[in-house]
């Protein structure tokens, strides 16, 4: 269960007010600016106040007035005055409607707000238009045209004569008593509008009540100096708000410094939860000793390397990033391009990070750690997203920092390599320090038990470039051919920056090749949209819905009723009983099997899959590795784009190796074109892909694509 929100202590900005400020103000920036500036999108303008009202809910009023200062100057700049006057209205019922909301009022405090702002836009416009004389001449003068003109026209026909006399004659009585009209009339707007948005956008923050705002790493200020190791925890506990279990029980450890540490276990086991605390969060049991302040991102203090790299990259390029964050006399202390160098980047400090690949970017930010030279650098699953021989180079770099730099290493991880090169290892088992763990379970081949039909995807000298035609074009994929058959599973491999995810986007349809071509069933892909479906690397960024079943019930359209959502669940091996619970209770690997069950229930044709395996326990790989054999044998085409070779190979026909965008045999060799076929590639597991495929020309499964027979 996610963490409530702590309580809103004094003092400066913490980090998670200052980052979720700047994503809301971001938003509200370009609502507010594209609504204004496209008229077919000024709808756009009525939910701006929905971020901001997120921001003054959860957080302190100064996270709202800090983000709505710096909303209005980059909408003042990009689309003037008006829209930066949209951002500050919206601000001002965001701010009155999610302070009441969050303090537990009710209308009558909604009331009592919405007059004391009413009464202030009113004498800010009075206010504005006395100050500005020119501006206030002109806008007079605009109305006084506008009601000669209605004057003139009525005049034309003799009924309406009076009437345009009317309107020209209200109209002065107007201009010539403009702050008690001008005033009366904005205050009235506000204040109606705030009693409106009580209903309509307290409604919106309730349904979006469920969605998690606390930062797991948020600690007290410790005023200490920074001083991280040794680090003693003695009979450590943690249990997170409105549970009833703990993930940490009775956990006594000591890293010292020079120490290289393997944190391992199975998916919630409590290692990400014993970081945290190493990390400097107190534990809710027990005690933790060390003789300074954790430093958490300080410099000579502790730096943390999570598994989702892009929610760690800043910077506009590699170079940036590597010292953001950093004073300017620091920053010029960091020799980038060494630090680049020892984590396998070198000469990519001009690369803008968006066009890093999640290897990358992971890389990046291990670099980002040593910049500060931490004392205590903690890595939780920094290797996930790296492939084999990465992930070995940069195990062997974390292993030599303790000797080259004195720095305690922690690295959780679910690989056994990664935890042989650690001078120790400490087992979590249900929160809990063990002696060993179970046994290590390895997926086992399972063999096809239905065979494989016609082709159903081609890609015919496919290109790709990013930023075409502009100085920061990257060429991606460079004539990729390729024919997957219906029912095969297909795995592609890879370093990283080969072009895979490039590749599997291209397949999806979300984005067209620069040139070539790739069709399912003859048919563009990007003209179908739903045809081919594409799983993330990290599946919880695809949940949208507030439950299990709603996800499911979304991705299979209207039609998808509870039975329909039961079957899903039932394909991919969950509990149907799941349905009803939040996608923020989910673990790793449930989120990557409701992912899967969405797919199934909205029957796609081929279904792509990027590293379904990355963040997973032993046990979690070895069920998703039999789950995807078992919706191959029911007719799903799946093309699986994978580091974890040794493991998918136990499930897929074939393999298909990219290197620098194009594809080439096991050796690093390009393929001739004719080469490229399912009948005569050579990367085949198990049985000659020939055969198979004289046996699927002729024999089709009868099951539905994507459902289990």
């Amino acid at each position: 269960m996610r963490d409530k929100p702590v309580g809103l202590p004094s003092g400066p900005l913490r980090p998670i007010e200052l980052a979720s400020g700047a994503v809301m103000a971001g938003l509200t920036v370009g609502l507010i600016t594209v609504g204004s500036l496209v008229p077919m999108a000024a709808a756009l303008q009525l939910v701006a106040a929905v971020p901001l009202g997120l921001l003054a809910q959860r957080y302190r009023f100064r996270s709202l007035v800090t983000a709505t200062i710096a909303a209005t100057l980059v909408t003042f700049v990009a689309a003037g005055v008006m829209p930066a006057l949209g951002v500050m209205g919206a601000a001002t019922l965001a701010g009155i409607i999610g302070t009441v909301k969050r303090r537990g009022g009710g209308l009558p405090a909604v009331l009592a707000l919405g007059l004391v702002a009413s009464a202030g836009w009113g004498l800010f416009s009075v206010g504005s238009l006395l100050l500005f004389s020119r501006t206030r001449e002109l806008f007079f003068a605009a109305f006084r045209n506008t009601a000669k003109g209605i004057e003139n026209l009525a005049g034309r026909v003799p009924a309406l004569e009076p009437l345009g006399r009317t309107a020209a004659d209200t109209v002065e009585v107007v201009l010539r008593w403009w702050w008690i009209y001008i005033g009366a009339t904005v205050a009235l707007g506000v204040l109606v509008s705030t009693v409106i948005s009580w209903f309509v956008l307290g409604a919106v923050l309730d349904r979006l009540a469920w969605l998690p705002g606390s930062d797991r790493l948020d600690a007290p200020l410790d005023d200490r100096p920074v001083g991280p190791l040794p680090v003693s925890l003695h009979g450590v506990g943690y249990r997170y708000e409105g549970t009833d279990v703990d993930a940490l029980a009775d956990i006594d450890l000591t890293i010292r410094p020079g120490e290289f540490v393997a944190v391992v276990g199975h998916n919630g086991s409590g290692k990400s939860t014993l970081t945290r605390v190493l990390a400097g969060r107190p534990p809710t049991a027990g005690a933790v000793d060390r003789p300074g302040s954790a430093g958490l991102g300080a410099i000579g203090g502790t730096a943390l390397v999570l598994q989702r790299p892009e929610s760690q990259t800043l910077g506009v390029s590699v170079a940036d990033d590597v010292v953001w964050g950093l004073s300017a006399e620091s920053a010029t202390e960091v020799d980038v391009d060494a630090l680049l160098a020892e984590v396998g980047l070198a000469g990519m400090g001009p690369r803008e990070t968006a066009t890093l690949s999640g290897g990358q970017q992971q890389r990046l930010a291990v670099a980002a750690a040593l910049a500060r030279r931490p004392a205590l650098l903690i890595a939780d699953e920094a290797t996930s997203m790296i492939d084999p021989d990465g992930r070995r180079e940069l195990v062997a770099l974390l292993a030599e920092l303790p000797r080259r730099h004195g720095t305690a290493v922690v690295l959780v991880t679910h690989h056994e390599a990664d935890a042989i090169a650690a001078d120790r290892v400490i087992h979590l088992a249900n929160g809990r320090a063990v002696d060993h763990l179970a046994s290590w379970p390895h997926p086992a081949r399972d063999q096809r038990r239905k065979p494989m039909g016609a082709p159903v995807l081609e890609l015919a000298d496919v290109h790709h470039t990013y930023n075409r035609g502009t100085p920061w074009e990257a060429p991606a994929l460079h004539g990729v051919d390729l024919s997957v058959r219906k029912g095969e599973a297909l795995l592609i491999v890879g370093g990283n920056g080969s072009g895979k995810s490039t590749l599997a986007w291209i397949i999806a349809g979300l984005i067209a090749p620069s040139s070539g071509r790739c069709e399912l069933r003859g048919t563009a892909v990007d003209k179908q949209v739903g045809g081919v479906a594409l799983a993330f690397q990290h599946s919880r960024l695809q949940l949208q819905k507030q439950t299990v079943g709603a996800e499911i019930a979304d991705w299979g359209g209207r039609a998808t009723g509870s039975g329909a959502v039961g079957q899903a669940l039932d394909a991919v091996g969950l509990d149907r009983r799941l349905a009803a619970r939040s996608v923020e209770e989910l673990s790793g690997g449930q989120a990557k099997r409701v992912v899967l069950a969405a797919m199934v229930a909205s029957h796609p044709q081929v279904v792509v899959l990027d590293e379904p395996l990355a963040g997973l326990d032993p046990r979690g790989r070895a069920e998703i590795v039999e789950l995807l054999a078992r919706l191959r044998d029911s007719g799903l085409t799946l093309i699986i784009i994978s580091h974890d070779v040794a493991e998918m190979t136990m499930v897929c026909d074939r393999t298909v190796h990219l290197d620098g965008g194009m594809v080439v045999s096991a050796d690093g060799h390009p393929i001739p074109r004719t080469e490229r076929t399912p009948e005569k590639s050579p990367f085949v597991a198990g049985l000659p892909l020939g055969r198979r495929g004289d046996e699927g020309a002729t024999a089709h499964t009868s099951a539905p694509e994507g459902t289990i027979p």
